[in-house]
């Protein structure tokens, strides 16, 4: 379980001095953070379709990146475990790249309908042949993540946003996945990877 002596470092400390909100964040510390997940919370996460995740490289600096996927992309393996692919993109592996140096990671789901949110903390891993990887279709690999903090967030400022429609890029069993107008540019085809479909002439019609 976390505690304000695990959660907080001096910074967090010198606000919540600042703005005499010390109190309630050892409230918050002693009585919404774990390092578990609950089965409901195991829930939310398997019926989101995305989530941001934040990573830095060994310097400390920070990227935050979105993945998006089917609901149920995300996986929580056991309570302190969750897995999920990483599917193509556009090669540069800045969040992941990260990951290798500095394995400390940040997740946060948001359900834009219902207005809930909840933030984890943890170490990932990347595994070339987790047994997880034929289970997703077209995923490159599988990151896990051990979980160190859960906690909810107020979500009162959370903007209320309906779904329109789920990526079609999203890899299916079975389908053909689209490819993306970007790669179909001259200068970047020739630098796409050997195997990528994009870089295949286009047919004649």
């Amino acid at each position: 379980m976390s505690t304000p002596n695990t959660l907080y470092h001096e910074g967090q400390r010198q606000l919540q001095d600042q703005f005499d909100t010390r109190r309630l964040a050892d409230h918050m510390a002693q009585k919404i953070a774990t390092d578990f997940l609950s089965d409901k919370q195991k829930s939310f996460i398997e019926r989101a379709d995305m989530f941001f995740l934040a990573t830095a490289d060994a310097l400390g600096r920070p990227s935050c990146s979105y993945k998006g996927g089917d609901p149920g992309f995300v996986r929580v393996l056991d309570p302190q475990t969750l897995a999920f692919p990483n599917y193509d993109g556009n090669g540069m592996y800045i969040s992941w790249g990260n990951a290798l140096t500095n394995p400390h990671v940040a997740l946060l789901f948001i359900d834009f309908e219902k207005g809930h949110r909840l933030r984890i903390a943890g170490t990932a891993t990347i595994t070339p042949n987790d047994p997880l990887l034929p289970t997703y279709p077209g995923a490159q690999f599988i990151a896990r993540i051990q979980v160190r903090e859960v906690y909810p967030n107020c979500p009162r400022y959370i903007h209320k946003y309906t779904l329109v429609e789920r990526s079609p890029y999203t890899p299916h069993a079975d389908e053909p996945t689209p490819i993306p107008a970007w790669k179909c540019s001259p200068d970047i085809r020739d630098t796409l990877p050997a195997n990528d479909p994009a870089r295949r002439p286009p047919m004649a019609m």
